[in-house]
């Protein structure tokens, strides 16, 4: 492209409880036609490119949306250990690119049935939203991995919405509950609700990659170890 966003808001997903944040983001780029407009390459990070309907998945794109105004920060791979160093790198891109608001999707771990969802928001304007759309801000919980260092650390305009995840596998049911709070409270004015059923798609891929790369991974620990052999 031949500018950089201005002003955007940024949406991150990474993976964790029922991986709705990756299904949800990886959703809202399919949707909204987001174009691929960066990456984060990483030597600590496993080597690894999935591979879906022929097309490479990048494991951790930057996605922007030009309609909307609205970058995806989209990860399908294992970030532990580095998610400081991605916290800033992240918080680091807000600054740079003056994003309005930094909007973090996280799953948290509930026996439900029915997902309810929750916010966290340093913007007084954007807790009256979201309590207009009757959520609830999070008052018990337990924030890990790159959302927790970012709420943390981060020193921009910053929300976040929880739901509740039941699975530690992929979890579509709570990853729609995540796009249908999303649509209302960024004003998107899609008719969402016939999209959700896509989101089962979602999870399936997302099935088959994690499959795919913990065969890889465990493909590499016998080949290490054949070495000593």
């Amino acid at each position: 492209m031949d500018r950089k966003p201005r002003n955007p808001r940024i949406i991150e997903g990474f993976p964790g409880f029922g991986f709705v944040s990756t299904i949800a983001t990886e959703f809202l780029i399919e949707h909204l036609n987001a174009k691929l407009i960066g990456r984060v390459e990483c030597d600590k990070i496993m080597p690894m490119i999935a591979m879906h309907n022929s097309k490479l998945i990048e494991p951790l794109g930057i996605f922007y949306d030009q309609d909307h105004n609205i970058v995806i920060f989209h990860a399908i791979t294992n970030v532990n250990g580095l998610e400081w160093e991605i916290a800033r790198k992240l918080s680091d891109l807000a600054i740079e690119l003056k994003a309005k608001e930094v909007i973090s999707l996280e799953g948290v771990a509930s026996n439900n049935a029915e997902p309810n969802a929750f916010f966290y928001t340093n913007i007084n304007k954007s807790a009256e939203l979201f309590k207009r759309l009757k959520l609830d801000p999070l008052k018990e919980g337990i924030i890990m991995g790159v959302t927790g260092a970012m709420l943390l650390k981060a020193k921009c305009p910053m929300s976040a919405i929880f739901v509740e995840t039941h699975s530690q596998l992929p979890d579509s049911k709570a990853a729609a509950k995540i796009i249908e709070i999303l649509d209302k409270y960024l004003n998107l004015k899609v008719d969402y609700k016939p999209l959700l059923a896509k989101a089962e798609q979602f999870e399936d891929k997302l099935k088959t990659i994690v499959q795919q790369k913990n065969q890889a991974e465990e493909q590499k620990e016998k080949k290490e170890l054949s070495y000593f052999g």
